[in-house]
């Protein structure tokens, strides 16, 4: 478990403000149509934050791994979602490159919590 709770932890606080910000997002234009996809979005950005901070709320190192694992592979569902959305038109592709690479960065301190909870 995390010293200070799942809230201090930057990949929880950035991927929460992602899903906020596909939340918004998907509320206008044409992806608020797409019924499907706008909720796939949806679904994948709000399991990041949820699932790092149920790993972080975890009894043991081992089972918060599992959840951050868990975490990194809805982050990975997403950005499939986010450049589907940028292929078939609805994303533009300032708006597709501004999520893609938080997404990125997001995935490079999940992958850092996982090694420092391995060897924890």
């Amino acid at each position: 478990m995390g010293q200070g709770g799942f809230e201090e932890l930057q990949a929880w606080q950035r991927s929460k403000d992602l899903a906020v910000g596909i939340y918004r997002f998907t509320e206008e234009g044409a992806i608020s149509k797409a019924f499907g996809l706008r909720e796939q979005l949806r679904r994948s950005a709000v399991s990041v934050p949820s699932n790092l901070a149920e790993g972080d709320e975890r009894g043991t190192d081992k089972e918060a791994v599992r959840f951050f694992y868990i975490a990194k592979g809805s982050l990975a569902e997403l950005r499939t979602q986010l450049r589907i959305a940028f292929e078939v038109g609805y994303l533009r592709k300032e708006d597709f490159t501004a999520m893609d690479d938080e997404c990125n960065r997001i995935g490079r301190m999940i992958g850092a919590l996982i090694r420092a909870r391995r060897m924890g």
